[in-house]
């Protein structure tokens, strides 16, 4: 009958029946049916593309600055380091916080700007800071500061904890650093893995103070014999006519026992070795760290998405290489899951989803209920599915997520996406019941109300106005939902005026049976 729609128009006349606001959707059913189909389909492709989240991805423009000075105490970085710093970065426009905290050998500024600020104009900012603060700082430094793009409030997705009861942590660490860490970090979606527990590897020398006052020597002179023993330098080159050659041999010290033998000074013709005034021991670079998995001793994972990522196909994909990965490590060691994040994510996007499926039965209810009509109640039900689909596209194509927000928003949506369908159906009708042929009242009855869905449809939007135009965090968050409803009530009104071309193509099919 759809074919025939055209045809039934010239049988029953149109004349004088006042023009809708899209009467296309009415005179071309097939095309609006091809639409509303293509529709479905590529919100169906958007829905299984997106990205699944617990709240909408907000990147804090947030630059941590670091400076490494060894050898000094906490009191002399915060004086001679933070304050000089800081006091260059209190002069960046759009620096909205900053926190510092000194301690031996490290200071750490975390610099946090408004949200409107460009984080690469952040970070040029913070350069011309550090070089403006070069002349302030310490001549000695080893290096000068390093700065890097960090998120506070991106938490690990996924924490593992690695364990033994045989092996020493400072060999977990390698082992977690070296195997595990980075064939996680080839997992698609994962951005960063990092380690906590503090235990790598490294050699330790804990000098004798009555040695070395009996020997004649002093720490400073110990620190020197050491530090020329690990030199990594070229040794001397080799010229002749035709070729030129670098000696280069490695002198750096691998274990205890190298460091045990070595030379640090000559007195009375014989050698101070180090072993004679200080005691060589193989241990963890800082024992100040430590972590614990369940009351033992641990070298922990800390496992970070990539911005956009899909939180749980991240943690799936982990988790279903997790057993092939322990394949090549010792059997002593253990890996266990240490926190999921995506547990409460599932539990609360199953909860709300589950709320959206009610949500859709309670309108097709209460639909039946008033209308007391089976078609009338299918035909104004097809705009809540293929308007939340419809909308599903739309999210994809903006980078959005599924998340509480946008599920709330489309929960939300549910009982506005068929209102216009059922003042444009009912109208219809009316004209149908007074006689007229139902190509005609749809006609008419579109025409009636088109601008009345229209200006309903303007009104639901523009209360969403203010929630586009917060500020900070806030409105970042809800950006999100007021753009994700606003696209489903956009697409129900042009649902609401394509269904009125099925409600009058089906009427018009029972009113030529009749016939």
């Amino acid at each position: 009958f759809f074919f025939q729609a055209e045809d039934g128009i010239r049988d029953i006349g149109v004349t004088g029946v006042q023009t809708c606001a899209l009467p296309i959707f009415i005179l071309r059913p097939v095309g609006t049916s091809l639409l509303m189909v293509a529709i479905v389909l590529a919100g169906l492709i958007g829905l299984r593309f997106l990205p699944i989240a617990a709240l909408p991805q907000v990147d804090f423009p947030t630059i941590q600055v670091q400076t490494a000075y060894p050898g000094a105490s906490p009191e002399v970085m915060s004086q001679t380091v933070t304050a000089p710093l800081e006091r260059q970065f209190g002069q960046m426009s759009g620096l909205k916080r900053m926190s510092s905290a000194s301690a031996a050998g490290l200071s750490t500024i975390t610099l946090q700007f408004s949200l409107g600020v460009r984080l690469d104009v952040a970070e040029q900012e913070v350069q011309a800071a550090i070089n403006a603060a070069t002349a302030l700082l310490p001549a000695d430094l080893p290096a000068p500061p390093m700065y890097a793009k960090v998120n506070p409030a991106d938490a690990p997705v996924l924490t593992l904890a690695l364990t033994s009861d045989t092996l020493p942590l400072t060999e977990l660490h390698q082992i977690a650093n070296n195997r595990l860490a980075l064939k996680i970090s080839q997992v698609s979606g994962v951005g960063l893995v990092t380690l906590s527990g503090g235990h790598k590897p490294a050699i330790r020398i804990q000098a004798d103070m009555r040695a070395l006052a009996a020997a004649g020597l002093s720490m400073d002179s110990l620190r020197t014999a050491i530090t020329q023993a690990n030199a990594n330098t070229a040794k001397g080159n080799i010229d002749s006519a035709t070729r030129f050659y670098s000696i280069n041999a490695n002198d750096q010290l691998k274990s205890p026992q190298d460091y045990a033998n070595l030379i640090v000074a000559w007195k009375n013709g014989a050698p101070v070795r180090l072993s004679d005034v200080a005691r060589v021991v193989q241990a963890q670079e800082n024992v100040r760290l430590a972590a614990w998995a369940d009351l033992q001793p641990a070298i922990v994972l800390n496992v970070q998405r990539q911005p956009g990522a899909n939180v749980i196909q991240t943690v799936d994909g982990i988790l279903q290489r997790l057993p092939e990965l322990t394949e090549s490590i010792p059997a002593s060691v253990k890996v266990s899951v240490l926190s999921d994040r995506t547990g409460t994510i599932r539990a609360s996007i199953q909860h709300v989803t589950i709320e959206l499926f009610v949500a859709v039965a309670l309108v097709v209810l209460v639909i039946l209920l008033f209308l007391r009509s089976v078609r009338a109640t299918v035909i104004a039900s097809l705009a809540v599915p293929i308007s939340l689909l419809g909308t599903c596209g739309a999210m994809f194509l903006l980078g959005y997520s599924l998340n509480n927000l946008t599920l709330m928003a489309l929960t939300i949506a549910t009982g506005f996406v068929v209102d216009d369908a059922i003042v444009a159906q009912e109208n219809i009708s009316r004209h149908i019941e007074r006689g007229e042929p139902p190509m005609q009242a749809a006609l008419k009855g579109a025409g009636e109300i088109g601008f009345t869905i229209i200006s309903l449809t303007v009104s639901l939007i523009a209360v969403l106005i203010p929630l586009l135009f917060m500020s900070d965090v806030v409105g970042r968050l809800f950006r999100e939902f007021a753009v994700t409803l606003a696209i489903t009530i956009v697409i129900s009104d042009r649902k609401s005026t394509r269904l009125n071309s099925s409600h009058a193509n089906i009427s018009y099919a029972v009113f030529c049976l009749k016939k």
